[in-house]
Formats: C-alpha cells, structure tokens, sequence
C-alpha cells in the first residue's frame, strides 16, 4: 500500500512537473504576427546572451534623424552555440541587415523568426533552425 502511494505521488509529480516545461514555450504566432514582414538595417548595439532566448538589440537611424532600437529575438544559447554562434558572434557597433517579424505589439519593438545579415553578407541565424 505505500509502495503505490507513493509510486501515484511521485508520478503525479513527474506529470506536474512536465507540464509546467510545456506550458513555458510558446509559439511563435503567440507574440508574433507573421502576415508583418519586416527588414531594416542598423547598427548592433547590445547582445544579450541569456537564457531563455538571446536578444540583439539594433539601433536604426529614421529619416528625421531620431532612432530606434529594435530587439531581435534569438533561440536560445545552447541551440545558437550548436549551430556555430558564440556569445562574440555580433560585437557593438557592427552594421546588420535584419529580416524578420513584427510583434503584434509594435510598441514591444520586438522582431522574431529573424536572420541577420552582416556587412560582409555573413547570415547570422537567430531565429528557428530552418
């Protein structure tokens, strides 16, 4: 008897604590809007290189001279890292092609499923492996 105890307690546990891994992703139609394409050029200003994704953040100049500052989401580290990207892939101050998608909430700033494209035509893959 409690050896089915605690058998039922230790799956029931199991099971509680896989859903809770599954329910932490998302989609990317959950804060993305793939019918907004979106591709500008502008200069690296950051990299964050954290969990759960990474984010490059790109500083565009507008044509009345203000600037804004998009955030490009990645995958996370260790998927980039087996993909060949390093923490020093993208430095500050470099110039980048982004093509990606808008967030459904533009004020976000947010770009996702997006390539980078160095000056030198290098394609830097942030987003889903394709």
């Amino acid at each position: 008897m409690t050896r089915n105890l605690l058998l039922s307690v230790l799956g029931a546990a199991l099971l509680l604590a896989a859903a809770g891994s599954v329910s932490a992703h998302h989609s990317i139609s959950a804060e993305f809007d793939v019918n907004k394409p979106i591709e500008f050029t502008g200069t690296v200003a950051q990299v964050d290189w954290l969990n759960p994704h990474i984010y490059t953040h790109v500083t565009v100049e507008q044509a009345d001279g203000t600037t804004l500052t998009y955030k490009v989401e990645g995958s996370p580290p260790n998927s980039l890292y087996r993909r060949g990207w390093r923490a020093d892939s993208l430095q500050a101050g470099q110039v980048v092609t982004v093509e990606g998608i808008q967030a459904k909430n533009p004020e976000s700033m947010n770009v996702g499923q997006a390539t980078i494209l160095t000056e030198d035509g290098t394609r830097v893959f942030s987003g889903s492996a394709n």
